[in-house]
């Protein structure tokens, strides 16, 4: 009936979906001060941050990126984790 490149495929899917929902779960606790000292948003930001770090350091790279008053590593992330998701 499924093979196992289907239930793969909606594995990947479904992980993808998850840790955008925990970006976007990271995204709103930042607004908030209080919350940013919190145990949850500590363990959100452990499983978050690994997938945005790397787009941090190469947007890091771009000239004048460094002074640039928006982490638009977040944006980077989440762009090209929908066109993974897209392309599955």
């Amino acid at each position: 009936m499924f093979g196992i490149t289907y239930m793969v495929r909606r594995v990947v899917i479904l992980l993808l979906d998850c840790l955008q929902l925990l970006m976007l779960v990271m995204a709103v606790m930042s607004w908030i001060p209080q919350l940013r000292n919190t145990r949850a948003y500590q363990v959100v930001c452990s499983l978050v941050d690994p997938v945005v770090d790397p787009f941090r350091r190469l947007l890091c790279k771009i000239p004048g990126m460094d002074r640039f008053p928006l982490d638009l590593s977040f944006l980077a992330a989440w762009l090209v984790l929908s066109l993974v998701r897209g392309l599955l």
